[in-house]
């Protein structure tokens, strides 16, 4: 493929000031925490099975602590006196180009970023920190993989990760207002755009405006249903995903999601809320602040937790028996384990479906589908993304659910892609989708 031979030639191009320079940039990403972690791994081996990788294929070069190991022999060899006196006795190797392509094959080609090898490390190494600082060295040397840089660049350039231009948007968002309106009846339901000092900036994933259509209607539903003063940005800020989290630049991420501060700042909204998805949560409720180095003055919230609020206050009420079939819910890494949300999109669920089943394990410990990490955008890897994604196959059968709820774009792309791989005759559903079928609708007074 021309992209593996790009890549490949980037490698071979590199000269011994590249190096040196992508090591300087290694260093300057470990602080005393994470230079202690690289030290502490006693190499037990329990982080393996965490790892969907090594249970779907379970080969020695798919255990995260063989992954961590590249990253390990170069800082011992580089910054470790007993590595440079006795390299052999403590396994250091230098950071040659051989040491580099097992770096992008472990970091970006073998690796989600999920964290689920760090919650069951029996010392508590936080792997993908570690892994991020790989990631972010590889960056800085221009060995990101290109199809995930294109996503980023798309991003920088367009203000959106698949550079759909304002017009498109604009009417994209006045031809769901029309479907909407049809849906409710009601002419004054609303996809607002721009309006200034609304209680809620609202931000979605442009694949809504692209693929998933009904995905954004039955998020403005909810709103309309809850009579919500709200709003999308008409310009750039209306995106909500933050590839940069995955190429590991963090210059061009926090560049990125400027975009929704600047929204904030000129629309003069409350509050920040993040449509249903996992890494643009993460993106935005703590890696942005670190970004762009600021506290934030408003809030960022998820939509799930709006929608929790929703239903806990009696704003909008739902008949659970509109949905029927039994429901499944796959937790996305970035929003559960990196990001905290874990009980809101339950308590929605459960209220909102008659059937509602956990799979086994779930929360904190569920298994990632395989989409994350930027591993939708990587087609070097799909192989391997498809057949890691069996162990999420697996797990979704185990529960003979019908419908699978995720609250996340990245986390629907790949699990359609399983249900045809893996034959699951299963439906994929946002939690937004599922609410606003089983709201109960009361007439408006000002209706026309």
């Amino acid at each position: 493929m021309p992209e593996i031979d790009e890549l490949e030639n980037r490698i071979n191009a590199l000269t011994e000031a590249d190096i040196e320079s992508g090591l300087a940039f290694f260093r300057s990403k470990l602080k005393e925490a994470e230079a202690s972690y690289l030290n502490s791994c006693v190499r037990c081996g329990l982080c393996a099975n965490s790892c969907h990788y090594y249970r779907a294929t379970p080969e020695l070069e798919n255990v995260p602590v063989r992954k961590l190991g590249y990253i390990v022999a170069t800082f011992k060899a580089s910054f470790t006196s007993l590595g440079r006196i006795a390299p052999g006795l403590v396994n250091a190797k230098p950071f040659t180009r051989e040491i580099i392509r097992c770096w992008i094959d472990s970091v970006f080609g073998r690796c989600s970023l999920c964290g689920r090898c760090s919650i069951n490390c029996t010392i508590g190494i936080p792997l993908p920190s570690l892994f991020r600082a790989a990631r972010a060295t590889l960056a800085s040397m221009d060995l990101v993989p290109l199809d995930l840089q294109a996503t980023v660049n798309n991003s920088l350039k367009y203000g959106n990760n698949m550079a759909i231009e304002q017009e498109e948007w604009i009417e994209t968002v006045e031809w769901i207002e029309e479907e909407l309106q049809a849906e409710v009846e009601d002419q004054n339901a609303k996809l607002p755009l721009d309006k200034i000092g609304a209680k809620y900036l609202f931000t979605v994933n442009p694949r809504e405006a692209k693929f998933f259509p009904l995905s954004l209607q039955a998020s403005a539903k909810v709103f309309w249903a809850a009579k919500e003063n709200w709003t999308m940005a008409k310009d750039v800020g209306w995106d909500l995903t933050n590839y940069g989290l995955f190429n590991c630049n963090d210059d061009q991420a926090g560049t990125i999601f400027k975009n929704m501060a600047t929204a904030m700042d000129r629309l003069k909204c409350e509050t920040l809320v993040i449509g249903e998805c996992g890494h643009g949560y993460q993106s935005a409720r703590w890696m942005g602040p670190e970004w762009l180095k600021a506290h934030f003055p408003y809030p960022v919230v998820s939509f799930l937790e709006v929608m929790d609020e929703y239903l806990e206050q009696d704003k909008i009420k739902v008949d659970k028996t509109k949905n029927q079939q039994i429901v499944t819910l796959h937790d996305p890494c970035n929003l559960v384990r990196h990001g905290g949300i874990v009980e809101p999109q339950r308590r929605v669920l459960r209220q909102s479906v008659e059937h509602f089943v956990e799979m086994s394990p779930y929360g904190h410990e569920n298994f990632c589908c395989g989409g994350g990490g930027g591993q939708l955008s990587m087609s070097k890897y799909t192989a391997r993304r498809m057949n890691a994604g069996g162990v999420k196959a697996r797990q979704i059968a185990d529960t003979m659910a019908k419908i699978v709820a995720t609250p996340c774009h990245n986390c629907v792309d790949q699990l359609m892609e399983l249900n045809k791989e893996y034959s699951l005759k299963i439906q994929i559903k946002t939690v937004a989708e599922l609410v606003a079928n089983a709201l109960v609708l009361t007439s408006r007074k000002d209706k026309t």
